[in-house]
């Protein structure tokens, strides 16, 4: 669960399942060490270096898709292998380390984390939930519409997820409601979903951060943080829309009416008290990364630059709103699997590992692709069944990615628009297993894994829709070919 960039344990109302972890299986083992051995002495076609780097690769990616150490640990074994038996040098070993992907990642933490601690995200999430309204239909959207500014806020959607759980959970108790209600589980699959979704649309959260930086780092294009958001903003409208009809069509509200709504959202409001100067002096930060973010097409500043400025800023005693006992309960374990991953990719490129990878994993999709249509549908739903089978989105975009973007250089066709399809298809998501997010909401126990299979089919398959209009007919407007 790598996208809990900002430590849960500080957000009250994180359920318990969260930090549970299933134990290891030994074939998970033999397999993680076995294939990397076998690769290492087996005599295939290809160059030592190669096939060295590729044995080191796979002990990466097979420890990532079976899980038996955390994510950050197998990336840091991985680099430090690349390392000692001599396929690279230090500087590429771990070279993901001077990115500014994972730094970027870092600041847009310590921006999330100084939104949880000074209360101001959930405070923002009451007040949109408060003016939009307290029926079922106009809480549903209230949800949507505060999941999606918490997106901006908080780059973490486990985070998300838990701040508005709280919200909800509160609603519930007023309403006297149980987990079998049509109502709760219209709210708690809304606001499961568009948490994950949300922030594979805006430039938030580690999946869509390692998307930039990887297709960054093979096509040596800048991807500015309002250009993502533009690329994306018809889906983000269709999206809210589409799944706010679609949960009040499939989980319509019990006969009665839902009474004390809006007394318990006044009241949420006013127990809060007045703003602090802890949550104005967050506010003001937020917004200042939000309107740089917003505007780098036109001052050209890099989206990580103003990320890491901004979150170091938000640690500077008398200034900010961070100590140093919240840098202490920081996660910094995505940031360093973030840079062991684009490390991984530089290895591959640097000792022609990459061509065999790529070979092997995408060269079948080469005469599918003929056009622009053909390049919105074939790579969305190629990633959409490889994160079935690859259930984390970090490690499913981490392992795909490089030989993506080299299978698309190679083949002449353009990287940049493979490269936002295949990151956005992480989004989409039918098993519970596919995201931390997911797994999240599913512990509080409001829906189960058929409802998120039949919402969430139903929300992929309309962004499919959307993708053959804009990436055919608007991306080109906004210079993405």
């Amino acid at each position: 669960m790598f996208d809990n960039v900002v430590d849960t344990e500080q957000i009250a109302g994180a359920p318990p399942a969260v930090a549970r972890k299933s134990p290891e299986k030994p074939i998970n083992w033999i397999v993680s060490i076995g294939v990397p051995i076998a690769l290492w002495f087996a005599p295939i076609p290809l160059d030592a270096l190669s096939k060295h780097a590729l044995a080191v690769a796979s002990f990466m990616i097979i420890a990532w898709i079976t899980e038996v150490l955390p994510h950050a640990l197998t990336g840091l074994v991985g680099c430090y292998l690349f390392w000692v038996l001599k396929v690279v040098n230090f500087e590429t070993a771990f070279s993901g380390f001077a990115d500014q992907t994972p730094w970027f990642l870092f600041g847009a933490g310590l921006i999330g984390m100084m939104a949880t601690k000074s209360g101001l995200a959930r405070r923002l999430a009451y007040l949109v939930m408060r003016r939009v309204g307290a029926s079922y239909s106009r809480l549903l959207l209230g949800l949507i519409l505060s999941s999606l500014l918490l997106t901006f806020l908080v780059p973490s959607g486990i985070a998300c997820v838990i701040i508005m759980a709280a919200v909800a959970l509160g609603l519930m108790e007023v309403f006297g409601l149980d987990r079998g209600s049509n109502v709760g589980r219209g709210i708690f699959i809304t606001l499961t979903y568009t948490a994950g979704m949300f922030d594979k649309i805006v430039l938030a959260g580690a999946a869509a951060i390692l998307g930039r930086g990887l297709i960054q780092k093979a096509t040596h294009i800048e991807i500015y943080w309002s250009l993502w958001l533009l690329a994306f903003l018809p889906e983000v409208l269709v999206t809210i829309f589409c799944i706010w009809r679609l949960v009040i069509w499939l989980y319509p509200a019990e006969e009665r009416a839902l009474e004390g709504g809006k007394v318990f959202l006044d009241e949420a409001v006013e127990n809060m008290g007045l703003w602090t100067h802890t949550e104005k002096r967050a506010l003001l930060l937020m917004l200042m990364a939000i309107v740089l973010w917003a505007t780098d097409l036109i001052h050209h500043i890099s989206p990580a630059i103003i990320g890491i400025g901004v979150g170091l800023f938000a640690v500077v005693p008398g200034l900010g709103v961070l100590d140093q006992e919240d840098l202490k309960r920081f996660n910094y374990l995505p940031v360093f699997f973030t840079a062991t991953a684009i490390s991984m990719g530089e290895v591959l490129q640097q000792t022609n590992a990459l061509h065999a990878l790529t070979t092997v994993m995408f060269a079948w999709m080469g005469p599918w692709i003929t056009n622009r249509f053909a390049l919105a549908f074939v790579p969305y739903w190629t990633a959409f069944f490889y994160h079935i089978f690859l259930g984390n989105e970090i490690s499913m975009l981490a392992t795909s990615l490089p030989p993506l973007m080299n299978f698309a250089i190679t083949r002449g066709i353009h990287p940049l628009p493979l490269g936002l399809i295949w990151t956005f298809a992480a989004g989409g998501k039918i098993f519970v297993y596919q995201s931390g997010v997911m797994v999240t909401g599913y512990s509080y126990g409001y829906f189960d894994s058929k409802d998120l299979l039949r919402v969430g089919l139903c929300l992929t398959v309309v962004e499919s829709l959307v993708l053959l209009l804009i990436v055919p007919f608007y991306w080109p407007l906004l210079g993405i070919r």
